[in-house]
């Protein structure tokens, strides 16, 4: 899952990318809303947490501008502001949820779990594909009704190929949704994890390969399996 953050607040801004990292969202971060505009222009986000008092906007200005380019993504607002009017308004504006400054950061990752488990649009939260099921609210994945244990890292990767099955994923795409934009493309770290999830989802299922790799494209999910 990634998130987009829009905090001027330099420290908070690097407490909330430290601990949600440690949950395993990909974090892009930034702390002006012409930054934030061109991120959201330009990237895809499964959630937005923003603060409305930002040095050259207001966060209600560019909560506007996120629903006239997607109705779907999450928001949720960060504010000092404690009226109820205030609240009112941010929620009439497109927020899906109000958390007033200072707060737990607990109760943020809570609202941000609760926001993405969320059944916006009939989507299913779970899917089903071979003997796979996947849990997109427990991040949970089961071959033939048995777990598989998975790191956070190699849920994400598997569960973006399964809700993607119908196209091949770049290594370009898979970066950047899992970990952020900055993330290196000649980096190690992606393969190093995708070896690592092919291991347990062989072994899960006696030696399929369903992760497969497309010379010179990317990666598909195949829930046949077959040669790597």
């Amino acid at each position: 899952m990634r998130i987009l953050l829009v905090e001027d607040e330099v420290q908070l801004v690097d407490a909330l990318e430290k601990g949600l990292k440690k949950d395993g969202y990909a974090i892009d971060s930034a702390y002006n809303g012409r930054d934030a505009s061109e991120l959201f222009s330009i990237n895809e986000y499964d959630l937005v947490v923003l603060d409305i008092n930002l040095p050259d906007e207001s966060g209600l200005n560019l909560l506007k501008q996120i629903r006239e380019k997607d109705t779907e993504v999450r928001v949720i607002i960060l504010s000092a502001n404690r009226s109820i009017d205030d609240r009112i308004q941010g929620l009439d504006l497109g927020a899906n949820d109000y958390l007033t400054k200072p707060f737990d950061f607990q109760e943020l990752k809570a609202r941000i779990r609760a926001l993405l488990r969320r059944d916006f649009n009939s989507k299913p939260t779970i899917l089903k594909q071979g003997g796979f099921s996947v849990d997109l609210a427990l991040h949970r994945v089961q071959f033939q009704d048995k777990d598989v244990p998975l790191t956070l890292k190699e849920y994400a990767i598997f569960s973006y190929l399964v809700r993607n099955s119908d196209r091949i994923i770049s290594s370009e795409e898979l970066l950047e949704h899992i970990w952020n934009e900055e993330a290196d493309p000649f980096s190690d770290v992606m393969r190093v994890h995708i070896y690592s999830l092919r291991k347990k989802l062989s072994s899960a299922t006696g030696g399929m390969t369903v992760i497969q790799t497309v010379k010179g494209s990317g990666y598909r999910f195949d829930a046949k399996g077959g040669n790597p």
